[in-house]
């Protein structure tokens, strides 16, 4: 594989596209409704049914709406996170060689090699490369040329 080495920025933009084109690939894809529903259910049992302080059947409802709350803005409040954190609009060094893929920032500094990839998932926008450990690691296209984008399609199905 040939050597190929670019840089980007952590944008608002890009982190948006990360999130967007990695969700429908991750375990969290479908937001778990029947937690919050259970909380709720038990928090208006305790309301009713119980002889005891209010408290706890008042903080289950409260911890019920707050997780509705937590699974309907998901997104943005993954991309605020985001946005906080020091590596935000940092610029990443990206090299790709035969060994596997280093990206460089300001703060971190990660490689995954190819031979600790175990597949590679094309979207519309990006590539996921799903290592054997089962992280996740997104690429945008718009990063590289055409043929190695092939290229990397190619080493993951070796």
């Amino acid at each position: 594989m040939q050597s190929f080495s670019t840089q980007f920025t952590l944008s608002r933009s890009y982190l948006a596209e990360c999130f967007d084109q990695s969700l429908p690939h991750s375990k969290n894809a479908k937001p778990k409704y029947w937690f919050p529903v259970l909380l709720f259910i038990a928090g208006l049992a305790l309301l009713l049914f119980s002889h005891q302080p209010t408290y706890i059947g008042g903080m289950l409802i409260a911890i019920s709406i707050l997780e509705l709350i937590h699974i309907r803005f998901r997104r943005a409040w993954w991309l605020a996170r985001q946005m906080w954190g020091r590596s935000a609009d940092s610029e990443v060094k990206l090299s790709i060689d035969s060994d596997g893929i280093t990206s460089k920032n300001p703060y971190t500094e990660t490689s995954l090699l190819w031979t600790e990839v175990d597949c590679v998932l094309e979207t519309e926008l990006g590539l996921i490369l799903v290592a054997k450990t089962g992280a996740q690691q997104y690429l945008s296209k718009s990063l590289f040329p055409e043929p190695l984008l092939s290229e990397i399609l190619a080493v993951a199905k070796v």
